[in-house]
């Protein structure tokens, strides 16, 4: 049987990405939502989020163009900008930071100390993550994955985003540009490491991540065309749905009238019945970690 979690990322960037997430999720289309802990909208979400309990509500773990939760003086100088307390504002010089360190262990300890604090902040408020991913998928990157895993395992959370988009899916999304192809292809190398190492920490994933490739182009089309193809196993859709307004435009988002375009592709959804809709709650339970992993 194909099972889908379709997971809206960004949950708490803006008023008008919330509206479109309870919408799509009171309309059946959407099972999960990954929420920032440290945005202009993060209070509204957190609401929305406690009077929706069949909304499966995982952390998006920001540590690249957005706030840090801890002081970037005091307790991550080598992730953030002390003048600023902001973190990177892209990927590309977010890795050249975590990878001209001199301490591995130090910017380990430092990832793993913010994604603790991100995730008790959503904790503190009385809600029971499902699973992590991160902003721009930052947890592909095994430098970032480790210390991100063991912050989700100390706080209770068992399951994160496989963000690997698998082969039969790059076949059937045909509408995203050559560059964005290459990359992620490129970043594919990175997936076997990734599998062994969520396995190391005991945590529970997906088989793939449908829709990653489209990002800022996924339409009714390319949906309609990933669900045909898709084969047994749990898959997640990953999804930036939301209102484009003068909020999403103030966020400084790359992605603007695709957020319109996504919202409005997920009723394609409603054509595929055979397919279960699930969240990451409903992923098979991990085995125990031996201890002192």
């Amino acid at each position: 049987m194909s099972r889908l979690i379709v997971n809206a990322d960004d949950f708490g960037l803006t008023s008008g990405v919330n509206r479109a997430i309870l919408e799509l999720h009171q309309a059946g289309v959407l099972t999960s939502a990954t929420l920032m802990a440290r945005a202009s909208a993060t209070a509204e979400a957190i609401e929305i989020a406690r009077s929706t309990p069949t909304l499966g509500v995982g952390c998006h773990v920001v540590l690249v163009d957005g706030e840090p939760t801890l002081s970037a003086t005091r307790d991550i100088p080598s992730l953030a900008d002390p003048t600023r307390n902001r973190f990177e504002a892209s990927l590309i010089p977010f890795l050249a930071t975590i990878y001209r360190q001199s301490s591995v262990q130090k910017i380990a300890f430092q990832i793993e100390k913010e994604t603790s604090a991100q995730i008790a902040s959503l904790q503190r408020q009385g809600l029971r993550l499902t699973h992590i991913d991160t902003h721009k998928h930052t947890h592909m990157f095994p430098r970032v994955l480790t210390p991100i895993l063991r912050a989700a395992r100390a706080a209770g959370i068992r399951a994160v985003r496989n963000p690997f988009e698998p082969t039969w899916s790059l076949h059937a999304t045909r509408s995203a540009p050559l560059m964005r192809r290459t990359e992620v292809k490129l970043l594919r190398l990175l997936e076997s490491r990734f599998k062994r190492i969520v396995t190391e920490q005991g945590l529970s994933t997906s088989d793939g991540a449908l829709g990653v490739l489209a990002t800022g182009t996924l339409d009714q089309a390319t949906i309609t065309s990933l669900l045909k193809k898709i084969p047994e196993g749990d898959w997640e859709l990953v999804t930036h749905p939301g209102y484009n307004d003068a909020d999403l435009a103030k966020a400084g988002t790359r992605l603007m009238a695709s957020r319109n375009t996504e919202r409005q592709a997920l009723e394609a959804l409603r054509n595929f019945p055979s397919v279960g809709l699930i969240s990451f709650a409903d992923l098979q339970a991990p085995s125990p970690v031996a201890s002192g992993a």
